[in-house]
């Protein structure tokens, strides 16, 4: 896929829910690792961060306008947690919003792709039925 088959708004909205499913995933995977000590599940999460895009750097880079993201300021309920179960939540729920976001825009471009966003959503569900089954 080259760039000039798609707006740099399309790469944009890649690139910043790309970003936030591994962010996401990342901190729950760091949360696992290095406080619980739960090689499963930090494995599990782990693999998921790992995906293979169609897409290279620069493509994704053409379309990032953070600068100019008319909602990059932080609500109230960003700005606070009350524990771990709160963080966990909060990404583990930030990271399958962005994978069916990333599952539907690459309709447009990579099918296979667009499945394997569907796929790790699913897991990702998965992952979060077994972490408050452990929390509770």
């Amino acid at each position: 896929m080259t760039k000039t088959n798609f707006p740099s708004s399309l790469f944009r909205v890649i690139d910043a829910n790309i970003n936030r499913y591994k962010e996401g995933i990342r901190v729950v995977e760091d949360i696992y690792r290095y406080i619980y000590n739960n090689k499963d599940i930090a494995s599990k999460l782990k693999t998921l961060r790992h995906i293979i895009l169609p897409i290279n750097i620069k493509e994704l880079l053409s379309g990032r306008d953070s600068i100019n993201d008319v909602l990059k300021t932080s609500t109230k309920t960003e700005q606070s947690r009350e524990n771990l179960e709160s963080i966990i939540i909060a990404n583990l729920k930030r990271a399958q919003e962005s994978s069916r976001v990333l599952e539907e825009i690459f309709k447009l471009i990579d099918i296979e792709i667009s499945e394997k966003f569907k796929s790790n959503r699913y897991s990702l569900y998965n992952i979060e039925k077994l972490i408050f089954q452990e929390l509770c």
